[in-house]
């Protein structure tokens, strides 16, 4: 006698197999997703504002209390030990009183002012340190709505105040130097704005912008400025509104400014889990300016 196989046991082994196979996928698909959550969640820094670039210098300028120099004595009577006799006192002169200086042209904050970015340390999550930047909107997906930012520390330039009037202002921007949320978008950035060619973008006003004499007093002020922005070797006219501010001896300046990339010849970079990108949004700044 013969044993007999059984009917179901190749169907029974096949339902397990393919079970085995979609549970497989199923954490597959699982584990990819929450890879590019991590990698694409929105977790952009905060736009720039001018209360909390401010409060960097008060942070950064808190003077140490400084002690006052001891009082000098006037001349004591010196005694000539070989005459014994007694020196005449002489009589303390007082020193000419120093010439008052002279404040350049307009007020004491007239001249030039260069971008210090020694103020406050950059940090692209806090917002903190001189920049200039930008940031995209992104729709993921199985993520939805997110903010690209990408900020460069490296940032140089010079503005020039007569009395409250500012007469010049002239940016640079290492575009080659700007970094995102993480290193491997990087690439992208650099390739769109073709940093290889054009590592610079620049801001220069094309004419002068009063602050009025509530500046001076170190009061906040908001502004429109003319001038020429150059991105990846594209120049444009453009308005650009800032806030500044005078704290202590630094001027702080932000500022935010819409523009169309593709005026600029750049294109967003894309990804397949990109829904869409806006080919709009805002150039960043945040500047501190020393003497």
């Amino acid at each position: 006698m013969t044993a007999t196989q059984s009917p179901d046991a190749s169907p029974t082994k096949k339902r397990r197999a393919t079970r085995i196979v979609v549970v497989a996928a199923v954490l597959v698909v699982v584990a990819i997703g929450a890879f590019l959550w991590w990698f694409f969640q929105d977790d952009a820094p905060d736009e720039v504002s001018l209360e909390g670039a401010a409060a960097q210098v008060t942070d950064d300028t808190a003077a140490p209390a400084t002690t006052a120099a001891p009082a000098t004595t006037a001349a004591a009577v010196t005694t000539d030990p070989a005459a014994e006799t007694t020196a005449p006192v002489v009589p303390a002169t007082t020193a000419p009183a120093a010439p008052a200086t002279t404040a350049a042209p307009g007020s004491p904050l007239s001249g030039d002012w260069n971008v210090d970015t020694t103020i406050g340390e950059f940090s692209y999550e806090d917002s903190t340190g001189t920049f200039v930047g930008f940031r995209v909107a992104e729709e993921l997906s199985g993520i939805g709505a997110v903010d690209a930012v990408g900020r460069t520390p490296v940032v140089s330039g010079t503005l020039t105040l007569d009395g409250s009037t500012l007469t010049a202002v002239a940016i640079e921007a290492d575009m080659s130097a700007i970094t995102t949320d993480d290193s491997r978008r990087d690439d992208k950035v650099w390739e769109a704005l073709d940093t290889a060619t054009h590592p610079t973008a620049t801001f220069v006003l094309s004419g002068p912008v009063d602050l009025g004499e509530a500046a001076l007093a170190g009061e906040p002020v908001n502004v429109d400025a003319p001038g020429e922005l150059t991105i990846k070797g594209v120049t444009q006219s453009v308005t650009f509104p800032l806030q500044a501010q005078l704290v202590g001896d630094t001027i702080v300046v932000v500022g935010s400014l819409e523009i169309v990339f593709a005026d600029y010849g750049v294109s967003v970079p894309t990804a397949p889990i990109v829904l869409s990108a806006e080919d709009q949004g805002p150039i960043e700044l945040q500047l501190f300016f020393t003497r």
